[in-house]
């Protein structure tokens, strides 16, 4: 008695697949849920003949220069005496903002030792507490 071999097709049945990515389709365009475009909440604020007034921050820049010599407020300055030039302004308004501002082409270390000189401010009696190291993306869009 001779056996029939079957032979398996090398092909992959795939008649049934558009039907079911049909009804895949389908299905999620019936469930998910569409909302409803609103306008934005917002209140317009009543007319003031006085609006307050708005004072400007001003910022303390300390530049640090390729030969690692530091600039604050356009005034050349030693690492030493930074936090003595910050005391006064720091208790005007203990949040002023003091930004550290590199040269590309100064040592990695100046910029180092200015912030930890910031960050042990506290120790000495200035506490700085808002210190900015603007990005070189910052830098190039931002800065005038």
């Amino acid at each position: 008695m001779k056996i029939k071999k079957s032979r398996v097709s090398d092909e992959i049945p795939t008649s049934s697949m558009a039907d079911i990515a049909f009804l895949l389709i389908i299905y999620f365009m019936v469930t998910t849920t569409f909302a409803a475009t609103r306008g934005l909440d917002f209140a317009l604020p009543e007319e003031d003949d006085q609006p307050p007034v708005v004072e400007k921050e001003e910022s303390v820049l300390i530049e640090i220069e390729p030969s690692g010599n530091l600039v604050v407020d356009q005034k050349p300055m030693q690492l030493s005496e930074v936090l003595d030039y910050l005391k006064p302004k720091l208790e005007v308004n203990p949040r002023k903002p003091v930004i550290i501002r590199p040269d590309g082409n100064a040592p990695y270390g100046a910029m180092a030792k200015v912030y930890d000189e910031l960050r042990q401010g506290a120790d000495k009696g200035v506490e700085v507490k808002n210190i900015a190291i603007p990005t070189q993306r910052e830098i190039d869009r931002f800065w005038f």
